[in-house]
């Protein structure tokens, strides 16, 4: 039998943060078998969740259980200090009722727009089963003892290329990084490889979700989720 290995997070956070979830081969539906599922069943506002981070995980969990490429990847957009927003691909590594992580160098041209202006918005592209999330927040850098033991759980190479890529700084030739990469690599040749000062873990603290459903004719269902005066979550349809 064929496993593959799923990180998911979740609020009951294991001593080496995360929790390990095991997908059975026959566990793996084919997202285009329930994209035509979900499109015909539509989204009403009475199938969600009350909790939008429940309702995320929902959606999340049954992401990880489909054939579809890289399900924990989202676009994280940031503004730079001219106004000029910024978007790229980050893995969302962590979760829980306090946000979303994702982690890099402290030293990178999104950690500078983060130290300038902490709002950000973060959009799981789920095309192949028909659904986007959007996430408005405020980024966070997280303690440092959870960003060791992340990176504590990563494999060696990318434990040194960490090390080795001073992240969104210009370099001539890739001869270089890898030039830099093998260097690191004869540092840490003995023992663990220890956490970079300028490397973690930032935490996306949501103050909007956005639930997207494709339908046929374009007229898709949509439902954005906001905390009201009274601290609740209150979700409204958008036309598409």
């Amino acid at each position: 039998m064929s496993l593959r290995k799923v990180i998911l997070i979740n609020s009951q956070i294991s001593e080496r943060g995360y929790t390990e979830v095991l997908v059975t081969q026959n566990m793996i539906m084919k997202a285009e078998v329930l994209r035509t599922e979900l499109m015909l069943k539509g989204m009403a506002k009475s199938d969600l969740l009350a909790d939008p981070m429940a309702q995320f995980e929902s959606w999340y969990q049954q992401a990880l259980t489909t054939d579809m490429a890289e399900p924990t990847a989202m676009s994280l957009a940031t503004v730079d200090a001219n106004g000029q927003p910024w978007q790229r691909m980050v893995l969302l590594k962590m979760f829980d009722e306090n946000g979303f992580v994702f982690f890099t160098n402290y030293s990178s041209r999104k950690a500078q727009q983060i130290a300038g202006n902490a709002k950000v918005s973060l959009l799981f592209p789920w095309q192949a089963l028909g659904r986007q999330v959007k996430i408005t927040g405020t980024a966070e850098k997280i303690a440092t003892a959870d960003s060791l033991k992340y990176f504590a759980s990563r494999p060696r190479g990318s434990q040194i290329g960490a090390w080795a890529s001073h992240q969104s700084q210009v370099i001539t030739t890739r001869a270089m990084l890898d030039t830099l990469f093998e260097q690191m690599k004869d540092k840490f040749s003995k023992g663990e490889v220890p956490l970079p000062s300028f490397w973690g873990g930032y935490r996306v603290k949501p103050s909007s979700f956005e639930f997207w459903q494709a339908r046929d004719s374009r007229l898709h269902d949509q439902f954005v989720c906001e905390q009201g005066d009274d601290e609740s979550w209150q979700y409204q349809r958008l036309a598409p």
